[in-house]
């Protein structure tokens, strides 16, 4: 039975892409959006745009309103206690940095920052960047070699000193969902606050922060399904309470003078200047969008496809899966081939993938590999993309072996 998507029509992209003769598998980077996010997007601007949370005419309440049911509805599809608990910012890398100089202040030199090493940048740059210049010991969490983070080893080395725990729901490179619950209670149970970084994991299913027990989740838009530039920010409202303001400007204040000033709290207080007011209110369909599905179907879907992208890979002489991927992406190097030589002959023949360290580039130097072929898969693939895939792959393994 060939698996075809219910979904892919309603994704504009993916058919003007198939009228290009192009195969997307790029969705880890970015996500095409569903028709209804552009038409949020048209009325948005075509019904008279103007700012938020600063305006007493009609277009601006009624943009405020909108702005503010996203917030609502980011609230209920994370199951966070309250919208006050959300921050729109403009995607998961300032989300981690607004942390990384929110709580600066609550480190002394000597303090243990821990992370994982399956992190992508986004997650592994703002600690670095802090340790450096609080005096702090960055500590890398080790991986087993199907590349889950190692228990043991992750019960010995955070302890007493470890301040902060940030660490990926799902990688962007090996594909695999992290045992977080255990590993968030023991940094916990040490006095330490706890950050997941959601950008890859958000897409797939739903996800009950409160049941999670996380300090701090962070997520993107843009990889949802939904408009660049915009990002959430989960934090636990007495963890919200202990972030410093990192950006001032308009409307994050209370009061003001030449000399002084009281700012708000958050979330109000942490989105300063004026927001992506568009994209949190197109969002706020694209959440729409995602609650309507049926969650079981699209999970069904998306484990089927990757299960034959994972056959299929395991058949070429040569191929080495990078770790032991669980969910709608699978990272690959084939012995003798250079992956952007392989990415490039691709591209000829109209597949879109990602070829090179997948801003990874501490895990893939400890996986012993300089680059990668990444193919990474959305709701509205179908069988078929992955079919031209494998046809094309064939073709340009001859070429190059």
């Amino acid at each position: 039975m060939t698996l075809i998507s219910p979904w892919r029509a309603d994704f504009p992209g993916m058919l003007a892409l198939d009228k290009e003769g192009q195969t997307y598998l790029d969705s880890a980077a970015t996500a095409q959006k569903p028709q209804a996010v552009l038409d949020t997007l048209l009325a948005y601007y075509a019904g008279g745009v103007a700012n938020v949370h600063r305006a007493q005419h009609l277009p601006g309440e009624r943009a405020t309103r909108a702005f503010e049911s996203t917030r609502e509805k980011a609230a209920r599809w994370l199951n966070a206690v309250s919208a006050e608990e959300i921050v729109f910012t403009r995607g998961a890398t300032e989300s981690l940095n607004l942390l990384a100089y929110g709580l600066e202040h609550l480190f002394s030199a000597g303090d243990e920052i821990v992370i994982s090493a399956a992190e992508h940048h986004a997650n592994l740059l703002p600690w670095q960047q802090l340790a450096a210049r609080k005096a702090l010991k960055l500590v890398v969490l080790p991986l087993t070699e199907q590349g889950d983070i190692d228990p043991q080893q992750a019960a010995a080395l955070i302890g007493p000193r470890t301040r902060l725990l940030a660490v990926s729901q799902l990688s962007n490179v090996l594909g695999r969902w992290q045992s977080l619950e255990p590993l968030l209670l023991h940094a916990r149970n040490q006095g330490a606050l706890t950050i997941v970084d959601g950008a890859q994991g958000a897409v797939h299913g739903r996800h009950d922060l409160q049941a999670l027990g996380c300090d701090f989740y962070v997520c993107s838009s843009h990889k949802l399904y939904g408009p660049d530039g915009v990002g959430l920010l989960y934090g636990r409202r007495s963890a919200l309470q202990c972030l410093q303001h990192w950006q001032f400007g308009g409307e994050m204040v209370q009061q003001v003078d030449y000399h002084q000033a009281s700012l708000r709290s958050a979330p109000l207080g942490l989105e300063a200047g004026t927001p992506p007011v568009s994209g949190v209110i197109a969002l706020g369909t694209t959440l729409d969008y995602l609650s309507q599905l049926d969650a079981a179907a699209v999970a069904a879907h998306e484990a089927g496809l990757h299960n034959i992208l994972l056959q299929g890979l395991h058949g070429y002489d040569g191929m080495r899966l990078l770790g032991e991927p669980q969910t709608a992406l699978a990272c690959f190097t084939v012995e003798g081939v250079h992956s952007g030589d392989l990415a490039h002959l691709l591209t000829e023949q109209g597949i879109a993938v990602r070829a090179g360290h997948h801003c990874a580039m501490p895990l893939l130097k400890r996986l012993g590999v300089n680059g990668a072929i990444r193919v990474s898969l959305g709701l509205y693939n179908d069988q078929s993309d992955l079919q031209r895939f494998f046809t094309a792959l064939d073709k340009a393994l001859e070429l190059l072996q």
